[in-house]
């Protein structure tokens, strides 16, 4: 009976550790989508200084060196695509790639959430993405 009982226990043990794994990444996928879509929202309205704070900081410094101004004004000329629909998340550890309809977004998991690596990404065959935002 010991031996069934310590069978049992292990099984709820295994079933509660896979769904606690499942639950993790799927909070981590909505954590992504929030932060995807409230990045858009600051493009789309035009809150550059959101936008910029929701970039992860090798990329705001990247951006705001490579044009010589502050990134809320240097964010909006680079023409990001906006108002697209989620077509994909794929969310590795502190990693992410959010697919849309018209624009792919990097991401990685910084202390204060998940912040924008690259945006404005188009894909290439057999070669990297081709991003208009990106850190160094």
């Amino acid at each position: 009976m010991g031996r069934r009982r310590w069978l049992y226990g292990l099984q709820v043990l295994c079933a509660g550790t896979l769904l606690a794994g499942c639950g993790g990444a799927g909070e981590r996928v909505t954590d992504v989508a929030a932060s995807v879509a409230d990045f858009e929202r600051a493009l789309r309205t035009g809150d550059a200084e959101r936008a910029c704070g929701l970039l992860a900081p090798e990329t705001r410094s990247e951006l705001e060196d490579s044009e010589r101004m502050p990134c809320p004004e240097a964010l909006p000329d680079q023409r990001l695509p906006t108002g697209a629909v989620a077509r994909g998340f794929d969310v590795h550890g502190r990693q992410a790639r959010a697919v849309l309809s018209g624009d792919t977004v990097f991401l990685s998991r910084f202390p204060g959430g998940w912040k924008v690596v690259a945006a404005g990404c188009t894909a290439r065959a057999g070669k990297p993405y081709d991003c208009t935002v990106k850190g160094g």
